[in-house]
């Protein structure tokens, strides 16, 4: 694709209308983020630690549900697919979801296991703890029998499929390699975020995303300079035997290879000024002397979900891509899990025009 912005841009706005209406399914490991907000102004007499005065209380969809939160902020119809426990939790999960108007008829309970909890207290806009409870063992049989019909009786329907792994015990190899085959099948491309647990599942998958870190994990070798990085994403598609790998590399951007192109292409990190806000709120300010942080709570999440919506509307990969750093711009300028709405979207490629 063109690197200058006045062809690309025009054409990337004009992907965005596109993406309303999109039928994207997400599997994986739903999770629920918890806030707990307050002001800290003093230590605590018993230990080094600050006493955070509670002010609220929120919460949000994690893990995979925030890939399905960011799709649907973006006008896709979307259908999640995924087991939590039968509790307190859950129930909020499910909530959350319905907020959101996303379909969760691909949830299962199971009163075996417990919904993966992650507690954040914020202090005057800075993270002072996590609490995360959860369990990670495998699916029970017919737990995952359950989910996988309720998810094949679906897939002919839709446009892509997000498969958002974080390790939690939904997605084995065998388990992965089915739904990828499924998928195949049925001509519907599969959008993969990878755990480096899983050296050999996701084949055959339209693209895989990952970060700086998790490649290296994957080659066996340090990501320190572009020519490891460009060896590392041609190895990773060998590996994957995927058509594409897009690898996050914080503020050197990001790199995307194409098994189909000779040369990767390497996309800048946007001229953003990083700030903190409420979770969901803007807190984007501009500089002359930009800098982009990656994989901060959700990045990853939302590189993820554009990237595979706007190919699921048409766009080329590249474009996609860009897409999807430049909303990744967006939302690292946003405290927690936080989605890009098409507005702010349009907003960022204006900002990059400039």
């Amino acid at each position: 694709m063109s690197t200058n912005p006045s062809e690309f841009i025009p054409r990337l706005k004009r992907l965005i209308p596109k993406l309303r209406g999109k039928r994207m399914g997400v599997l994986g490991d739903l999770m629920l983020d918890s806030y707990l907000w307050g002001e800290a102004t003093r230590l605590s007499p018993e230990a080094a630690v600050p006493v955070v005065d509670f002010v609220s209380q929120s919460e949000c969809l994690g893990g995979a549900g925030n890939v399905a939160a960011n799709l649907a902020v973006l006008g896709a119809h979307v259908e999640t697919f995924g087991v939590i426990g039968t509790d307190e939790a859950g129930r909020t999960l499910q909530k959350c979801l319905r907020e959101k108007n996303i379909l969760e008829k691909g949830v299962i309970p199971d009163s075996k296991r417990v919904t993966t909890l992650k507690t954040r207290i914020i202090a005057s806009h800075h993270q002072v703890v996590r609490v995360d409870r959860e369990r990670r063992e495998p699916l029970r049989p017919e737990t995952e029998k359950k989910l996988l019909g309720v998810l094949f009786n679906a897939l002919k329907s839709l446009d892509a499929l997000v498969l958002s792994d974080y390790d939690k015990g939904l997605i084995a190899d065998d388990f992965a390699d089915r739904v990828l085959s499924a998928a195949h099948q049925l001509k519907v491309p599969v959008f993969v975020n990878p755990k480096t647990s899983r050296l050999y599942a996701y084949r055959g998958a339209r693209a895989i995303v990952c970060n700086t870190k998790q490649a290296g994990f994957f080659v066996t070798r340090s990501l320190s300079d572009e020519q490891s990085v460009e060896d590392a994403g041609r190895a990773l598609l060998a590996h994957f035997g995927c058509s594409a790998v897009v690898i996050t590399r914080g503020e050197k951007g990001m790199s995307v290879f194409e098994e189909s192109s000779p040369r990767h292409l390497q996309i800048p990190a946007t001229s953003f000024e990083v700030t903190y806000a409420r979770v969901g709120q803007s807190g984007v300010a501009h500089g002359a002397t930009g800098r982009q942080v990656f994989d901060v709570t959700g990045a990853g999440d939302t590189v993820l979900s554009v990237l595979s919506l706007a190919v699921a509307a048409g766009a080329s990969l590249p474009d996609a891509a860009v897409l999807a750093n430049t909303a990744a711009g967006v939302v690292v300028g946003k405290l927690g899990t936080a989605g890009v709405s098409p507005q702010e979207l349009e907003h960022a490629l204006e900002d990059i025009r400039r």
